[in-house]
């Protein structure tokens, strides 16, 4: 990837253009990033940068992450995240990523954990219809057949049956960066991401 950032989702508002346009942005909180480790195709195999997002407070930090962070000169940090970007032998230990590597306009992609629904039968779910409420049937919201006596005698793994819902990992791609606060660390980005206010999200140059 060309550019990346960790951030944390503030939530929603709107934003008008200049030719009074309004457009519904996504408010992220993105940096700053200090670069916590640097890995190298000599040493690892490849090129890449550990980064650290939102500082831990000394009690809550344990000493593993203390001491890794202590390395680099940076406090203990909540989350590390590794990012494989096409100039990580530019950077070094200790330095900054801040929101400014993107501008207004560059297309994105956001990747989030999406929010957990717990669980959920198979009309939420799957968007699956309920059956026909005649004739006394009282199969209304359930997940049908699951499989004949005699063939194939079994539930194929792949059949869609209620189960928890949401907490995975979503990326959401080819959004636009509608506005850069640089001032106050902001990303203001054009439509929805996923996961819940507060949570954590990668932003990265889009591939497509």
């Amino acid at each position: 990837m060309k550019k990346a950032i960790l951030g944390k989702k503030i939530g929603m508002t709107q934003l008008f253009r200049a030719d009074g346009t309004m457009i519904p942005v996504t408010v992220v909180e993105a940096g700053p990033c200090p670069v916590v480790q640097k890995k190298t195709v000599a040493k690892e195999g490849y090129d890449a940068v550990q980064v650290g997002f939102c500082e831990l407070r000394e009690k809550l930090a344990n000493k593993p992450i203390t001491g890794h962070c202590a390395k680099a000169g940076v406090k203990a940090m909540r989350y590390l995240r590794e990012l494989k970007l096409d100039d990580a032998a530019s950077y070094e230990v200790g330095q900054i990523i801040t929101c400014d590597v993107f501008a207004e306009g560059e297309r994105v992609d956001v990747t989030g954990v999406s929010k957990g629904k717990g669980f959920e039968g198979n009309i939420k779910r799957w968007n699956q219809g309920r059956g026909r409420k005649t004739h006394g049937s009282h199969s209304y919201r359930v997940a049908g057949s699951l499989g004949a006596c005699t063939y194939p005698g079994e539930v194929f793994r792949t059949k869609r049956l209620p189960g928890h819902m949401g907490s995975e990992t979503v990326t959401v791609q080819n959004l636009e960066v509608a506005r850069v606060d640089a001032a106050r660390n902001l990303l203001l980005i054009k439509g929805a991401i996923p996961g819940a206010k507060g949570t954590m999200v990668t932003v990265k140059s889009t591939v497509k």
